[in-house]
């Protein structure tokens, strides 16, 4: 595997609100680290990085704005000069400039890392293949949450992550391991 110059890294939602409770169990507690060691490497090569930002118009969302829990994690912090989009709805490209950012770089691979697998994630990743750019989602780079069905029955957050990358995996994005990709990044 190798990375052009155009190798964009997008990390999605990696705010603080994922660690209130009200989220549940959640699965890989390594992510955010795996999430740091790509924005390092990234930022070593001087590959472009862009950050989402979920700004809920939601009343109890805490993503809203103007409650401390919207902040960035630590592990994600975007530095000065690194994009920033704030979207309102699932999808980063909806109501966004992020579109056209790709496509004015002429980004490729787009590679996407973040949380909810099963929600944020997914549904970007799934655009980003419909709109045609060659999309990757890193497999420990994400992370998801037990999730309850309609009729009571709790799947276990690592199952719907793992059905979140199936559900990926071919038509939208080529599913990928940090390891892997941080070799590719190193070896430049």
């Amino acid at each position: 595997m190798t990375l052009p110059p155009t190798a964009t890294l997008i990390v999605i939602d990696m705010q603080q609100a994922v660690d209130l409770p009200y989220w549940g169990p959640r699965c890989n507690p390594g992510a955010e680290m795996v999430v740091a060691r790509l924005l390092a490497a990234w930022r070593a090569r001087g590959l472009p990085v862009i950050h989402v930002r979920h700004d809920s118009v939601e009343p109890q969302s805490g993503y809203r704005p103007d409650r401390p829990s919207h902040a960035f994690k630590p592990e994600a912090m975007p530095l000065p000069g690194e994009a920033v989009i704030a979207k309102s709805t699932n999808s980063a490209f909806i109501g966004t400039d992020l579109e056209r950012r790709l496509r004015d770089a002429k980004a490729a691979p787009v590679v996407f890392a973040g949380v909810a697998t099963s929600n944020s994630v997914e549904a970007t990743v799934r655009m980003a293949g419909n709109l045609g750019f060659h999309a990757w989602i890193v497999a420990d780079g994400c992370f998801t949450f037990d999730k309850t069905l309609l009729d009571g029955r709790v799947i276990p957050a690592a199952d719907v992550h793992a059905l979140s990358l199936a559900n990926l995996s071919g038509e939208y994005a080529r599913v990928v391991n940090s390891a892997e990709l941080l070799q590719a990044v190193s070896a430049g």
